[in-house]
């Protein structure tokens, strides 16, 4: 059995789990709502504030999906309540971010600056010039502009200069030596 699929999730307070008959799960919260669509095969029940995933056989397609469909809906109830965020770091000489608007735009050594526009629900603070914070209820999209900023600018491995998760670890490398 799933170690992960066999949790039962903890719906908090002021947050609803609606299901549907095609599996669609509704989950709304004080932050927002998420929609999303689950293998029809698998049975999710919502019982007392306590939401469970199971699977009606041991085949390898329904073992697959088992753990992926509960951890998926686990983030969903936890981004309406609490919310997901991503912190970025910007480490180089002159390389800065700043906010016009909605728009973020990054000074990262470009001979222009590199605009990034965040999708609805997407919200970008920057609470300094070399930090970029991702704020959202979905974890999928938060993780994702998250990584389109980093990819702009990845941290290289001499200098380690670039755009980099809050925490990352850059391996350094060993530059050339002369004679």
């Amino acid at each position: 059995m799933s170690r992960i699929g066999k949790k039962p999730i903890e719906i908090p307070t002021g947050v609803t789990v609606n299901i549907d008959s095609k599996n669609t799960v509704t989950v709304k919260g004080p932050k927002g709502e998420l929609t999303r669509s689950f293998n029809p095969d698998l049975t999710i029940q919502v019982e007392e504030n306590v939401l469970t995933v199971s699977r009606p056989s041991e085949s390898k397609e329904h073992r697959t999906i088992h753990g992926t469909t509960r951890a998926l809906i686990s983030n969903m109830v936890e981004g309406v309540s609490k919310g997901f965020e991503k912190g970025l770091e910007l480490i180089g000489v002159g390389y800065r971010a700043q906010k016009q608007g909605k728009k973020l735009v990054l000074n990262v050594g470009y001979s222009h600056p590199v605009e990034i526009e965040p999708e609805d629900g997407i919200e970008v603070e920057v609470p300094s010039n070399t930090k970029v914070i991702v704020k959202g209820i979905s974890k999928e999209r938060v993780g994702a502009l998250a990584a389109n900023i980093r990819d702009v600018r990845p941290p290289e491995p001499y200098k380690g200069k670039g755009i980099r998760y809050e925490g990352e670890y850059v391996r350094r490398k060993e530059g050339k030596t002369g004679k």
